[in-house]
């Protein structure tokens, strides 16, 4: 079992006044706050507050990764290039809300690293405080030994908040905004696929209840991090009829553009389609979460029982949104239907498909996604979809109970 290399929360015991009267976010001063490499493998984190807050430090392994969890930073109007202008030893840098309440860093680091110092000094005149993490390049052998998730492992696999109130029976479709919080999904420019996703989730949240006759439930109403277990767990509670998963990502590699519905298969249909799914996978984990043991072990002759009913069903849903869109004047992708081991299309028992609205990595489609009144249509198109399969499936219904 590993270790953990660091869980601490600091609580400012020198200085319990202050600590006392700590309120509202701390906000970062990219001013005073830099990551720089030094001699001898060394690299030292300075991040800025405008007030102290507990903390903790921890890393994990497979990529290498440094992650801090705040209570609560406020990281809005910084960016990663502010921060780390050039990568070195640490390669890349993300951060954001995480959890109701708590913030996340996380620093990919080039190499096995551990921290030699960890401090949070406060001016008690001020308030300000200075976060300051000092690196030290280690052995794989010993990086690996000392990586690992704090006590409660499963502090990644956040769950969406549950809605308010007990659902009641009816038809129920969970909508799921991809990305959130600490994990931005596609960026360009100013364009990011979380609030892009969100907007539009919210949107189709609000046409399909003005609709009548349907529950809808959001994974996510706001800008926060829900884990992929997370959001699927969330669908099982609430007892879901259909899941939904919104996505405008971005390939580094080959062509891809227009509206495209996923709907789950262990073999990806295309190269394009392997890559996405591998990406949002690597989300998770490159949002600091440690996905080891958190696999189901179901029966697999169950879950090929399950499915017997379910995709089926899932392919009509498909079908239905694909017809919807095109109807509403897409653009579609050549090949709108595709396929792939997505793991928040993994539920045996709940027709789930992952539609990529589009492609930030293509201009026509990112100028699209940037237009309001285009996404405003494809709302409309994307509830038209839902509402005309769920009248379609419950007709059918009788039918497959017999």
């Amino acid at each position: 079992m590993r270790a953990i290399l660091i869980a601490v929360v600091m609580w400012f015991f020198a200085f319990s006044a202050i600590a006392q009267d700590l309120s509202g976010l701390a906000r970062v001063d990219v001013t005073q706050s830099e990551i720089s490499d030094g001699w001898f493998g060394s690299t030292d984190l300075t991040l800025s507050l405008s007030q102290g807050v507990p903390f903790r430090v921890f890393s994990l392994s497979d990529p290498a990764r440094l992650v801090v969890d705040f209570r609560e930073v406020d990281f809005s109007g910084v960016s990663p290039e502010a921060l780390l202008p050039e990568p070195g030893r640490i390669s890349a840098i993300r951060f954001g809300a995480f959890k109701p309440g708590w913030s996340r860093l996380v620093l990919d680091l080039n190499g096995p690293m551990v921290p030699r110092e960890i401090a949070m000094p406060v001016d008690p005149s001020s308030g300000r405080a200075v976060l300051n993490i000092a690196l030290d390049e280690v052995s794989a052998r010993e990086f690996a030994e000392r990586a690992g998730p704090p006590g409660d492992a499963d502090w990644g696999v956040q769950a969406a908040d549950e809605p308010p109130g007990m659902l009641e029976d009816g038809f129920v479709v969970v909508i799921d905004p991809g990305h959130g919080g600490i994990d931005p999904g596609a960026v360009r420019e100013t364009t990011s696929e979380k609030e892009l996703m969100l907007g539009i989730g919210l949107a189709l949240r609000d046409a399909l209840r003005r609709a009548g006759g349907i529950k809808v439930v959001l994974t996510r109403d706001t800008d926060t991090f829900v884990s992929l277990t997370g959001r699927v767990a969330l669908a099982h509670h609430v007892g879901a009829d259909a899941f939904v998963s919104l996505h405008a990502d971005a390939l580094s590699q080959g062509q891809a553009r227009g509206a495209t519905v996923y709907t789950l298969s262990d073999e990806a249909s295309d190269a394009a389609s392997a890559q996405l799914a591998a990406q949002h996978d690597r989300a998770d984990i490159l949002a600091g979460v440690d996905l080891s043991g958190t696999d189901d072990q179901v029966a697999s002759v169950l879950m090929d029982l399950a499915r017997t009913e379910t995709m089926p069903r899932t392919d009509t849903l498909a079908t239905a949104l694909i017809d919807s869109m095109a109807a509403a004047g897409g653009p579609m992708n050549k090949r709108p239907r595709r396929e792939a081991a997505f793991s928040v299309l993994k539920s045996a028992d709940i027709p789930s498909v992952l539609v990529e609205v589009g492609f930030l990595s293509d201009q026509r489609d990112l100028a699209n996604l940037r237009d309001p009144v285009w996404r405003a249509v494809m709302v409309e198109a994307l509830a038209a979809g839902i509402l005309q399969w769920r009248d379609d499936d419950l007709a059918m219904q009788p039918l497959i109970r017999q």
